[in-house]
């Protein structure tokens, strides 16, 4: 007795079995974290190092490329990039995606630490995070007040903030935009200086000697103790002011006679403003592999708290949050869930028109995806848009088995047998088509096992999720399935009208269905070509139909990216994004809006805009966009561009093309590398807001040191060096204390006094004879430009040319032009490699065509060994090219294209179609069994078997209809796949009932069962041997 007919004889044990997979499937719900993605991201760890003063050269030279030689012996690797800008080193290293960050981390560590003393003196120590350099915050806040300082918020959020949330969980840094750090500034005249005959350096060194906080130890007697605190450490602007640097004639000179002492910003090179206002604005940043969702949850539930303890009249304003869209997206999957339920329900109810009938195979729909849930759990998987997608088509799938369960016992019931006999005979002849296909689907998922890097990851989640909802509908299937109906199925000898009317119309159906298939067998040549042309047009729609990574969500934000010609100021940057927050004001989408410059350069502004929500409004972001951008190419003096945010965590900065040029050659001649590429992207009107990160025209004053005049005059060139950077740069000499909080001392010219180049002149420094010399006797300046910043892309300097791609063009046909481009264009030693999104573009691209295959030959192999035969699998897989230009025509006419979902519901389509194969390739053999001839077994079976496999398709077509009907958030990618499954299973299904028939009739074997015969024949006298004669 097998475990199908006990769940029959035992319908007790048959519930409890399936109320068991219920309560695992909700104890694993529970437990189940939600997320937007699989974790799909790759471990990555920066690697940021400031050095006060020194030039992107400088940078390159003394830090970046000592880092990097150091960095490059580290296991596990996949791309070291780095940047070398005015002050500041980042390199960022990528992580294989199965590499441990905490390990990687540990290792960046371990490396920097080794080389740490080959770095600058001045430099200041690297900071090491798991996160990317340059990554943006996953949400936005604005602190405002109308009666309190800059000064005053920006200490808010550095004192009472920045410590609660860098706590959050996944929480990896916390970006401060507009921030006006508190600092001592001590602003020098150097003309005065001159006068008393005293440089900089005087200065400085009067601060470190008389700023002091030394423990002074304690006092102990017999019986007490004292601790002695020494107050030798200065606080306020008068305390500084006073402090001698000298004596002339007796009288003491001091900082205030030489300079303006007060507490004020450190420095001024950015802003933020929030809906028309100035504030200050604090991003937080997630790590790498940190949830989203669960960062975002917990930021909520604690800005309330701190703002209770900000000072009164300061508010925390949330500008965006990348999160609303993430659960807004997960609610809409929700939904459709629950849509395709009814419509599943709807098609089951037509076909079979009795309540009773309907509840067994739906039945299955909560046992299997609660099932599913643990299955996710029992991996480490999550909730996600992937696995709830996969849950969605999973709704149209886990009935199918019932169905076919249903449908046979259903079959014998109407001709005359008890409902337990026609349980148990109907659960017998269909047990192994339902295993078949159950293993089939499952084998299809198999090799996405291989599939490397994010793209697989995001294969793996949904594949898993999905194949678990079948395993599990496959065995309610075949025990709750049998049992209900063997208790709840009744032969009704009478029907209504409705029911007479509909089963008189399946008759007319099947009828009509078996005619057209006798004719098809009698031109199999027709129905062959038909399949060949069909089957052909395949591969021509397959080049036909435009590529990319992933088709553009509707996230609710837009990001107007600003970009000053290099050397312009915050000043300069900030009326261009007061004209860009004017323009969202007028849009009826606005909801919320706000900017900042000052990252990552100086002349770099971001202007965001939240628009309202998905239901009130009537236009897409992308309409919004396209709307935006002539808006924006109209402003004079910037170039400025609207960007809509990029699918599956990408940077809001990134671009979907990024072209690498790499060559180690001047950079003055990679700008003409980067240039020619320019111009030829420039030709094709599919490029908008073409850019390139060399940028070649930051203005620099180039100061050179006559040395044999500093010979000449007793003046040290180090001393030149060092007062330059005192008085221009701003040196960092001590730190102060102010309200348990440490703050920085800086000396440096006002900065009315270091305005033009020639208040160079103006600065003096002293030489061995204690005399005055300035330094326009010393030194030539000139006016020149210099890069930016200095990329280096695996090591290798490197120069990215960007842009994003006109509404119609593809990343494929994008990516297709500039290798052509570079060909033409570019010298044959100078090298070309992608960088973010079309990086993983074609990473994917490559590694979709080796699954695909291998899907192919798993279920092929899967098929035999079940069918132990190499032909029947071969019959029943002829439908997966016909399915496959089903789906591509539904990709052509909706105007989709092939991408990373596409691809999803492709691999998922090839499991989906053999379904109908299999059921008629099986029972053809268990009629030919019965002494059928191929002719007469394939047309009853086809007949038989056409009911139920028309019920399977609609639920299968309609269950996919709210994915591919779907709209609000996310439902960009939703669509893809339901319009895959839609397209693929009705033109799949349609040339199923046709194909697999005639094939059939010319591959299968006349002698079916001859070795089986042959081998049972060999047991018996393996059992009972016969005496040999003689004996």
């Amino acid at each position: 007795m097998n475990l199908f007919d006990l769940c029959i004889k035992r319908p007790v044990l048959a519930s409890v079995l399936s109320l068991v997979v219920v309560l695992l499937g909700l104890i694993g719900y529970q437990r189940l974290s939600i997320r937007e993605y699989p974790k799909i991201d790759e471990p990555i760890v920066s690697v940021s190092t400031n050095y006060k003063g020194a030039s992107p050269e400088v940078i390159e030279s003394q830090i970046t490329k000592t880092l990097e030689d150091s960095l490059s012996g580290i296991e596990g690797v996949s791309l070291i990039t780095s940047n070398s800008r005015s002050e500041r080193s980042d390199i960022t290293v990528t992580f294989k995606i199965t590499k441990d960050p905490d390990v990687g981390a540990a290792e960046v560590r371990d490396k920097v630490a080794r080389v740490r003393a080959r770095l600058p003196e001045a430099a200041d120590e690297p900071v090491i995070a798991k996160v990317e350099a340059d990554s943006s915050p996953v949400m936005w806040f604005a602190l405002t007040s109308e009666k309190h300082t800059a000064l005053e918020l920006s200490d808010a959020v550095n004192r009472l903030i920045k410590p609660r949330l860098l706590v959050l969980p996944g929480a990896a840094d916390l970006r401060i935009f507009g921030e006006r750090k508190t600092s001592m500034r001590i602003n020098i005249e150097p003309t005065k200086l001159a006068a008393y005959r005293l440089t900089p350096l005087d200065v400085e060194n009067a601060i470190r000697a008389q700023n002091l906080e030394i423990p002074a130890g304690r006092i102990e007697s017999r019986l007490r103790e004292f601790n002695v605190l020494a107050q030798t450490d200065l606080q306020t602007p008068e305390e500084f002011g006073a402090i001698q640097i000298s004596q002339a004639n007796g009288y003491p000179i001091r900082i205030r006679d030489v300079a303006t002492v007060k507490v004020a910003a450190a420095e001024e090179r950015g802003f933020q403003r929030f809906m028309g206002k100035t504030a200050v604005g604090f991003g937080i940043i997630r790590q790498a592999t940190g949830n989203p969702l669960e960062l975002s949850k917990a930021a909520r539930a604690e800005l309330p708290k701190i703002e209770e303890s900000l000072p009164k009249g300061m508010k925390i304003e949330l500008n965006y949050d990348s999160s609303v869209f993430i659960s807004e997206s997960i609610r809409a999957v929700f939904s459709t869930i629950g849509e395709a339920v009814l419509l599943v329900a709807i098609v089951i109810f037509f076909f079979l028109r009795s309540f009773r009938a309907t509840l067994i195979p739906l039945l299955t729909i909560p046992v299997s995806l609660t099932g599913a849930f643990f299955i996710m759990y029992a991996f480490g998987f999550t909730i996600n848009t992937l696995t709830l997608l996969a849950m969605v088509l999973a709704v149209g799938l886990v009935v199918d088995d019932a169905i076919v369960v249903l449908e046979n016992i259903h079959r014998h019931m109407e001709d005359g047998m008890g409902r337990i006999q026609a349980a148990l005979v109907g659960t017998r002849e269909i047990g192994f088509a339902v295993v078949a296909m159950t293993l089939s689907l499952v084998a299809v998922f198999a090799p996405l096992a291989f599939a490397t890097g994010r793209t697989g990851r995001l294969f793996i989640e949904f594949a898993l999720a999905l194949a678990g909802a079948v395993l599990v509908s496959g065995f309610v299937a075949l025990t709750l399935s049998p049992m209900m109906c063997s208790l709840l199925l009744r032969h009704e000898t009478k029907h209504n009208a409705v029911y007479n009317f509909i089963e008189r119309g399946f008759d007319a159906f099947t009828n009509a269905y078996q005619r057209l298939l006798r004719v098809a067998l009698d031109n199999r040549f027709v129905v062959v070509l038909i399949m060949l042309v069909v089957a052909g047009a395949a591969g021509v729609l397959f080049k036909m139909t435009k590529t990319e990574l992933a088709p553009l969500e509707d996230r609710g934000v837009i990001f107007g990216f600003v970009s000053a010609p290099e050397g312009s100021n915050s000043d300069y940057l900030v009326k261009y994004v007061q004209q860009i927050e004017g323009i969202y004001q007028k849009l009826p989408e606005t909801n919320v809006y706000g900017g900042n410059g000052g990252f990552p350069n100086v002349a770099d502004g971001t202007a965001l805009l939240r628009l309202k929500d998905w239901n009130q409004r009537t236009r897409s972001q992308a309409e919004v966009a396209k709307d935006l951008i002539p808006k924006f190419q109209a402003l004079p003096g910037v170039q400025a561009f609207p960007t809509q945010p990029a699918s599956l965590g990408a940077s809001p900065r990134a671009k979907p093309i990024e072209f690498v040029i790499l060559a180690s050659v001047p950079y003055e001649q990679m700008q003409g590398f980067v240039q020619r590429m320019q111009a030829e992207m420039n030709k094709n009107p599919g490029f908008q807001n073409v850019d390139t990160d060399l940028r070649m025209n930051t203005p620099e004053l180039r100061v050179r040191v006559n040395r044999d005049k500093a010979l000449d005059m007793g003046a040290n060139v180090d001393a030149v060096g060092r007062t330059l950077e005192s008085t221009l740069g701003g040196r960092l000499v001590t730190r102060f204390k102010q309200d348990g909080e440490q703050y920085d001392v800086i000396v440096q010219v006002a900065r009315d006094g270091r305005d033009t180049p020639e208040r160079i002149s103006e600065i003096y420094v002293r030489n061995r004879g204690g005399d005055m010399v300035p330094l326009s006797n010393l030194v030539s300046v000139r006016e020149g430009v210099s890069p930016r910043g200095i990329a280096h892309f695996q090591r290798v300097r490197a120069a990215t040319v960007n842009a994003n791609i006109a509404p119609g063009y593809t990343q494929g046909e994008a990516l297709a032009y500039m290798n052509e481009a570079a060909k033409r264009v570019l010298p044959a030693n100078v090298q070309t490699d992608l960088s973010g999104q079309a990086r993983e573009f074609r990473d994917s691209s490559s590694d979709i065509y080796f699954v695909f295959l291998l899907a192919l030959g798993f279920i092929y192999l899967v098929l035999a060994a079940q069918f132990e035969s190499f032909v029947d699998p071969f019959v029943i897989m002829l439908t997966v090219p016909l399915s496959m230009t089903g789906a591509l025509l539904a990709l052509q006419f909706t105007g989709n294209t092939l991408n990373i979902y596409s691809q999803i519901g492709l691999i998922t389509l090839v499991g989906l179609i053999t379904k109908h194969g299999i059921l008629l390739v099986e029972f053809s053999n268990q009629l030919r069994d019965q002494g059928r001839s191929i002719h007469d077994a394939v047309v009853e079976a086809a007949v038989l078997r056409l009911r139920p496999i028309l019920m399977t398709t609609g639920a299968m077509v309609l269950g996919a209809i709210p994915l591919a009907r779907a709209v609000g958030a996310g439902a960009e990618s939703r669509q893809v796949i339901g319009w895959v499954i839609v397209g693929g299973m009705t033109l799949g299904t349609l040339l199923t009932l046709f194909v697999v028939p005639t094939a059939y009739t010319l591959f299968a074997r006349e002698n079916r069962g001859a070795r089986e015969r042959e081998v049972a024949r060999a047991e018996q006298l393996a059992h009972h041997p016969q005496p040999v004669a003689g004996e």
